[in-house]
């Protein structure tokens, strides 16, 4: 077998368990961070998170899994936290070969038995004049307003934002 540069011989076996011990340690973060899964009537909201901002940062994007186990449709009508002055159910999408953001004034309809995700780059909550940071290991309390199931609080872990990812947290607000 030819190995460069006189490298020693590795095992295989060996070096796959290394790779996997190495990305189950990276991975690890990760999941520690994810929110408990919150129910409530019919609705199930899941995978929910924000992204650690910069300092002076005005705006942050909330994201999360909101499940609908009913039979009928619900609708997320608003959004709350004491993080920001403003908080708002947004949109991603193209607009004229632009890709633009916009508020969901009406709210985010949730039909029954489907699963809604709001996620970088798509649907989303957006927190507009940030009080302070978002710090990575905190967590961001959100009160969302359900048409059918109510007021819900989750608690959004907030993650440190990794590279290359696509996120609109700093915009400017637009």
């Amino acid at each position: 077998m030819f190995r460069p540069f006189g490298l020693p011989k590795v095992k295989p076996m060996k070096t796959k368990m290394k790779l996997l011990a190495a990305l189950v340690a990276l991975g690890a973060p990760a999941m520690a961070d994810d929110m408990a899964p919150v129910t409530q009537d019919t609705l199930t909201l899941t995978d929910g998170y924000a992204y650690a901002t910069l300092p002076n940062q005005p705006v942050a994007g909330g994201f999360l899994t909101i499940a609908n186990g009913g039979e009928a449709d619900d609708h997320l009508v608003a959004a709350a936290s004491d993080i920001a002055g403003v908080t708002q159910i947004h949109a991603m999408m193209m607009d004229g070969g632009v890709m633009v953001m916009r508020e969901l004034a009406d709210g985010l309809p949730l039909p029954a038995g489907e699963t809604v995700v709001l996620q970088s780059g798509g649907l989303h909550l957006m927190f507009m004049q940030l009080n302070g940071p978002l710090v990575a290991g905190e967590t961001v309390a959100v009160t969302l307003r359900f048409e059918n199931a109510g007021e819900v609080a989750i608690d959004l872990p907030i993650r440190k934002k990794m590279a290359g990812g696509m996120d609109h947290s700093a915009t400017g607000g637009h």
